[in-house]
């Protein structure tokens, strides 16, 4: 019984390295799915697949679909800088890869930066500014990110009747905006 599972075992981890070798191939071509994956596979390490985490790995093949203009991507760029995995932290940084896929409409981007400015993540070194916080946290609550309707809620109770205006305001403008860039 135990020569049989670890038989099985073997046969699982040998055809897990041949799928890692197929994604490899095709990430190296530049398709941005199995950069994903590749990068997925660095950042989640499993004893069933072999791969152990390396998350300068990971971060290579992100920036790589990243590059190619995948919001996913950005919005996990962002997250690597903002945070310092895998790369040195760098918040200027992690900014410019969060609104690169919040200009895409990434929801979880728009959350992010709702986050930072709204000092709801403690490492955000950017000044509060509730209005700015309002405003992602509208557009990303617009696009179904659950937790974005309960933050702007959370934040609202903080602002002025003229600061929620001012809000409402610049997300009307965003919407608008972005109406007019793809041709609405």
């Amino acid at each position: 019984m135990k020569s049989a599972l670890s038989l099985l075992l073997l046969c699982f981890l040998l055809a897990s390295c041949g799928e890692e070798t197929k994604i490899r191939e095709r990430a190296e071509a530049g398709d941005v799915e199995a950069q994903k994956k590749l990068a997925a596979i660095y950042s989640k390490p499993s004893f069933l697949t072999g791969v152990s985490k390396d998350a300068p790995e990971a971060v290579k093949w992100t920036r790589k679909a990243a590059e190619q203009g995948d919001a996913e991507a950005q919005n996990s760029m962002g997250f690597f800088y903002f945070n310092g995995i895998g790369v040195l932290r760098d918040y200027d940084e992690g900014l410019k890869w969060y609104r690169k896929a919040a200009e895409q409409g990434n929801a979880m981007a728009l959350h992010n930066l709702g986050l930072m400015w709204g000092k709801d993540s403690l490492l955000s070194p950017f000044p509060q500014d509730n209005v700015k916080a309002y405003m992602f946290f509208n557009l990303a609550a617009a696009k179904g990110f659950e937790d974005s309707e309960a933050r702007r809620n959370k934040i609202e109770k903080r602002m002025t009747k003229e600061q929620i205006a001012e809000g409402q305001k610049l997300t009307r403008e965003w919407l608008e905006r972005k109406a007019k860039e793809n041709g609405e």
